[in-house]
Formats: structure tokens, sequence, C-alpha cells
């Protein structure tokens, strides 16, 4: 997943907001906090950074030290849901108006990032220093949005517990229980026996993700799909021929893939006036673009 999870957050509490009977502008403003904290758990990815320290600078060097690196911390404390509920009660507290409630919600945060520095050491308890942080900096970005504080803490709830079960399909399964020494997961969940096909079934999940997203943000703002995305997303199909152009991808080494097919995005912008690059019209060509390319290139890839 890359931006799947955060998009799934703002989807499930827009909407939600929405049914609730709260102002079509208010369920936008908490599905895009949602989204915020459904992508803060991988704030631990940053240790990864550190990999890149006195490296070759050939792609091939970067990518494995980056990941290498990135997998001593990656998936762990941030991906729990224990840390999650933790996290989310921490932020319910310090979303509310009242100086006290804060304070208890700072003291909830604090009291974590100790816990997982006795459990697991300082740097795990590093990685969670800054998720805490960024879970309280949120709640203070969406304070000042208006934002009201029970839609913060339904916010952070989802987005900070859907994340690890997004991870699921791609890598190593998340901690999901830790600190409790559970295993819920032993291996990520196949799609596909065929490993490329696994990774193409995880990318289709991946943007059918971002087209819920954008349909619910469509609806909210009373726009309709259908009128924002035209031809220029057609050509997509014609990277079918990279099923015989570039090795066949894996969740393991995906990033040639990855990378040619977003680039088929570009389709949306192209050519680039200046009311297509502002509007949602070329964003969203560009995705459909992207969507029947990889269509186009799973049809291939059976087909060979």
């Amino acid at each position: 997943m890359f931006v799947g999870h955060g998009l799934f957050a703002f989807a499930v509490v827009a909407l939600a907001a929405e049914r609730l009977g709260w102002s079509r502008s208010t369920a936008v403003r908490v599905g895009v906090v949602a989204a915020l904290f459904g992508t803060l758990p991988d704030v631990d990815i940053v240790y990864a950074l550190t990999g890149l320290v006195g490296i070759e600078p050939t792609t091939t060097a970067l990518v494995d030290s980056f990941w290498t690196t990135g997998n001593r911390v990656h998936r762990g404390v941030t991906h729990s849901v224990v840390v999650g509920l933790v996290t989310a009660a921490g932020v319910a507290l310090a979303a509310r108006p009242s100086r006290s409630a804060r304070s208890a919600g700072n003291a909830v945060f604090a009291g974590l990032a100790v816990a997982v520095l006795v459990i697991s050491g300082p740097l795990a308890a590093v990685i969670v220093g800054a998720f805490v942080a960024g879970a309280a900096a949120l709640a203070v970005v969406a304070e000042r949005a208006d934002v009201p504080s029970a839609g913060v803490a339904a916010a952070a709830l989802v987005g900070l517990c859907t994340h690890p079960f997004g991870d699921l399909f791609t890598g190593e399964p998340p901690a999901v229980l830790y600190p409790f020494d559970v295993t819920v997961f032993a291996d990520r969940v196949l799609l596909a026996e065929d490993p490329t096909l696994h990774l193409l079934a995880a990318f289709g999940i991946e943007l059918s993700i971002v087209w819920l997203a954008l349909a619910v943000y469509f609806r909210l703002t009373d726009r309709r799909l259908r009128d924002h995305v035209d031809y220029r997303a057609v050509p997509g199909v014609g990277y079918a021929g990279a099923a015989v152009a570039i090795p066949s991808p894996t969740v393991d080494v995906a990033y040639q893939f990855v990378f040619s097919v977003l680039a088929v995005g570009v389709l949306g912008l192209s050519p680039p006036p200046r009311d297509r690059v502002r509007s949602w019209r070329g964003a969203t060509t560009g995705l459909a673009a992207v969507t029947l390319a990889a269509i186009a290139y799973a049809g291939a890839y059976v087909l060979l």
C-alpha cells in the first residue's frame, strides 16, 4: 500500500460523518484528518533514511539499503492496533477544549513512549516518540480546522487501527498486537499463487481505494466523477507492452513496474493547459490512464 491507507480512512470517516447528519464540508474535513492519521503509522520508515548514508549512489544499492534498514523498525510498534487504540485515546483527550483534558492526552502520549522504551528499548521509543508527536500535532491541526473533537477522535481511531490491515498483502505482516507476544498473521495474505499476479491484485486494491475516495469526495462536493475523465486516458492500454519490456514484478522487486505504470498518469495532464493542471480533470484522467494500464498489463501477462 502507498496512499491507500489514508484514502480508505478518508472514505470511511467522511461517509460516516455525512450519514450522521454532519454538513458535507465538515465531513470532508473530518475525512482529511482521518487520512492523515491513516498515513501516520508509516512515520517509522523515516529511520530507513539512515541506511542511505555512505551507500554507493546506484538505484539498486540505494533501494536495497533503504528497505533493509527500514525493515528493522517498519511495521512494528506504530502498526500495532493496541498502540493505535492508546494513541487514539490520547488524541480524543488532546482534541478537547479543556486544558485538563489536553494535559491528560499529553500524559497518555508520554506514558506510551515510556512504556515502549521499557519494553523494546531506545530505538523503538524514538520511533513511537515521533509517532505520538505526529498524533498530537494532527489533533492541534484538526482543532484549528474547526473539526469537532468527536470527529478527531473517530478519525484517529479509524485511521490508526485500519492501517495495519492494509499491509497484509505486501511484505512482512505487521505486529498487530504489540507488545503482546501473539502472532496474528504469520505471513502476508496471498491474493494469488503467482507472485506477479499477487502484486497486480494488491495494486488493483490500491487503485480501487483511490477511486472510492475520489467518488466520496466528489459526492460530498456535488461533482460527478464521470465528468472529470476524458479520452486522454485511453492510451494507457498501450502499457500492455511492458509485459515483455520489463522483468515480471513481484512484491519484493516492484519498483520498475510501479514507477513506470504511475508515469502513465502523465497522460492525464498532456497537453497540460493550466485549467487541466489546476482542476481535478487532469488528475482523474491520469488515474484512469494508470488503471487502464494496470488492467492491460495484467491481461498481457496472463496471455503471455
